[in-house]
């Protein structure tokens, strides 16, 4: 027992030396396992909520080949992780993207990061909050309306918001707990499904029912790959947890992998049982079916079946809003931390509890705000929601270019976990895989529509970011802090032949 607690302390004291060789100390509660770690970024990903939420829609666009984007944009977005694997491994920094953008280039990239990141973020949470309510209205036998909806999505924020506060342990435990609930429920559901409810043959994962654009099914496809597009996020959440996880350098890159292929896979499971359980697949393609999710589970659990996966399905909203909760704040606390924000002295606060309590309630009380809107702009909340995705999407591409820029500078990822020689050719194509699922996300799909709604992606991310931008130019809000900036190359090791790192330091001036 002794030797297994000197070995924890010893553990504990090296990541508290990394962490002050980077510039900082921490008062966070390191408790958090490698599989409660991964729980929090897949409970973020949240397979069930992303392929319910989209399945319809995305089936109705694109016919059952849709089920291929799962697989094409996981390997895209595996090659993002493994970026910011290298990245976190060498800077196990609390708050994620902006930290990382803040040692790989500077504190002005980083501040436009973390600035994007944190309104995608709160975007994210208000819609996955409302997303929750027609589930929520199955599960207790009502048809709900838009206030209805607004209510739901309210007490979800403030039930996520509640457990946040009480601690990283509770945090850890009900992701945790989600994560089971929602691979247990994917399987079981799908299996049953796949077994006593299956109404198309395989051969129909091929098929595209003739819908194309001009003679060409790939315009249809694109459009139904959102589906994946949607999914594939949520890996970073692990590492914006690092100074609440043991041994950060070597688990967290780890768990960001477990996320995409665990989760991948039990996305995939979930759409390819739902595909092939559609009865009418001609209904789903013409519109007469909009909701093929409730038709197929009604179906095959009848109203009280269907209630009890919609309880699960639940389970899964509330997990992924507290994941998403998490991640915010601890974005908002090294914001706080660095001096990069008004308020900053309160944000980077941590309660008895050792979780940042007011950057945790301002991380409930925006996305709150967003869903009040709905009350008064059901528009313009759609819009604001639809900004999460690519918001988020733009913040990833923004630390892939930033590692290709310290890379031009000399930076030699040296973490526990780097790709070595191959570093360089996965950085690039996480670049051009992003740029191209950018460019799927806001292409203009509804001719019909008003150009404010067909672009309403673009506008809301050129005025994000033109608005944290001016902000950023006039207000310096980058220039009151002294923490380390720019600063990758000094952590460095140079390649030695044959592309493997060797013992001696990157000898540098300091910029």
């Amino acid at each position: 027992m002794s030797g297994s607690s000197n070995t924890r302390a010893s553990s504990a004291d090296q990541d508290a030396e990394q962490l002050r060789a980077l510039g900082y100390s921490s008062d966070f509660n390191r408790s958090m396992s490698l599989w409660e770690n991964f729980s929090l970024g897949f409970t973020y990903l949240s397979p069930v909520v992303g392929v319910y939420t989209l399945f319809g829609l995305c089936l109705a666009a694109g016919g059952p080949p849709m089920f291929w984007s799962y697989l094409l944009i996981g390997a895209g977005q595996m090659l993002v992780c493994l970026i910011f694997g290298e990245v976190v491994s060498q800077f196990p920094i609390s708050g994620g993207v902006y930290p990382w953008a803040r040692r790989l280039v500077g504190k002005r990239w980083a501040w436009m990061v973390g600035w994007v990141y944190a309104w995608a973020l709160c975007a994210t949470i208000a819609g996955v909050a409302v997303g929750a309510g027609p589930y929520l209205a199955i599960m207790l036998g009502f048809n709900p309306g838009p206030d209805a909806n607004i209510i739901i999505a309210l007490a979800i924020i403030l039930l996520s918001t509640a457990l946040n506060l009480v601690g990283t342990k509770l945090l850890a435990r009900v992701a945790m707990f989600g994560f089971l609930c929602e691979l247990v429920g994917a399987i079981l559901v799908g299996g049953y499904l796949l077994i006593f409810e299956r109404h198309q043959p395989i051969s129909v994962l091929f098929d595209t029912f003739n819908l194309e654009v001009n003679g060409s099914y790939l315009p249809a496809f694109l459009a139904a790959s959102l589906a994946g597009l949607f999914q594939y996020y949520g890996f970073e959440a692990c590492g914006d947890v690092a100074e609440e996880t043991p041994n950060p350098g070597k688990r967290i890159p780890k768990a960001m992998r477990m996320t995409i292929y665990i989760g991948g896979a039990a996305a995939m499971f979930a759409c390819l049982a739902l595909i092939l359980s559609v009865p009418d697949m001609a209904k789903v393609l013409a519109g007469e079916d909009t909701d093929p999710v409730a038709t197929i589970l009604a179906n095959a659990f009848g109203p009280i079946g269907s209630r009890l996966v919609m309880a699960v399905v639940m389970v899964s909203f509330i997990s992924c809003v507290l994941s998403l909760q998490a991640a915010a704040s601890r974005l908002l606390f090294a914001y706080a931390r660095d001096e990069m924000i008004v308020g900053s002295s309160l944000f980077k606060r941590l309660s008895a509890n050792h979780v940042p309590s007011f950057a945790l309630l301002v991380s409930g009380l925006v996305p709150a705000a967003i869903v009040c809107l709905g009350m008064f702009m059901a528009d313009a909340v759609a819009t604001i929601v639809g900004f999460a995705a690519i918001g988020i999407y733009v913040a990833f591409q923004l630390i892939v270019v930033a590692a290709l820029i310290a890379r031009a500078k000399g930076w030699r990822p040296n973490g526990q976990f780097t790709l070595g020689a191959w570093g360089l050719w996965v950085n690039l194509g996480a670049l051009v895989y992003g740029v191209c699922a950018i460019v799927n996300m806001v292409w203009p799909r509804s001719p019909d529509a008003a150009w404010y709604i067909n672009y309403s992606m673009i506008l809301t991310t050129l005025v994000v970011m033109g608005a944290g931008l001016v902000y950023m130019l006039l207000g310096k809000p980058y220039d009151k802090g002294t923490a380390p900036a720019g600063d990758a190359w000094k952590f460095s090791k140079p390649l030695a032949k044959g592309g493997e790192l060797s013992g001696a330091a990157v000898n540098k001036p300091a910029i």
